[in-house]
């Protein structure tokens, strides 16, 4: 059977928990998660953790912070005037939001406090500092081809 290696398109099931047993993301009742291997198409830990499977493999993989989303940046943690907020929106804690940058670039942002003038918004990825743990299974996996030039 063939074990994957970089380069391979995989396909897999997985369900994803934090330390807690909190289930952030699961494939359970949608098709399989399609990813190129080494591409960086997902986390490092994720890529690391499907080499040598082989189709019909089960595991699980412990993913520290470095190999998964990385630690919290406070750099993107922004005080933000709640004077510029719309006046139909009423910022609380918890909320999510979309906030665009001078590039136009969307950016997701949760607030994280809502003070008397400033809103705090948090842009670093929802699982930023949060050690992850997936378990995973092995549906399919296409070889990459290697053409011989003579």
């Amino acid at each position: 059977m063939q074990q994957v290696k970089s380069g391979d398109k995989v396909k897999v099931h997985y369900k994803g928990t934090l330390n807690d047993g909190t289930v952030f993301d699961s494939s359970e009742g949608r098709e399989p998660l399609e990813f190129q291997v080494g591409s960086g198409m997902v986390i490092a830990g994720f890529d690391n953790g499907v080499m040598g499977m082989v189709v019909g493999d089960k595991k699980t993989i412990d993913i520290p912070v470095d190999q998964a989303y990385g630690p919290v940046d406070p750099e993107r943690l922004v005080e933000f005037p709640l004077a510029q907020f719309p006046p139909d929106l009423k910022p609380e804690a918890g909320m999510q939001l979309n906030m665009t940058n001078g590039a136009g670039q969307v950016i997701p942002v949760i607030i994280k406090n809502v003070g008397t003038e400033t809103v705090t918004l948090d842009a670093n990825h929802p699982l930023a500092g949060k050690d992850l743990t997936f378990e995973i299974e092995l549906v399919d996996v296409q070889g990459t081809s290697s053409i011989i030039m003579p």
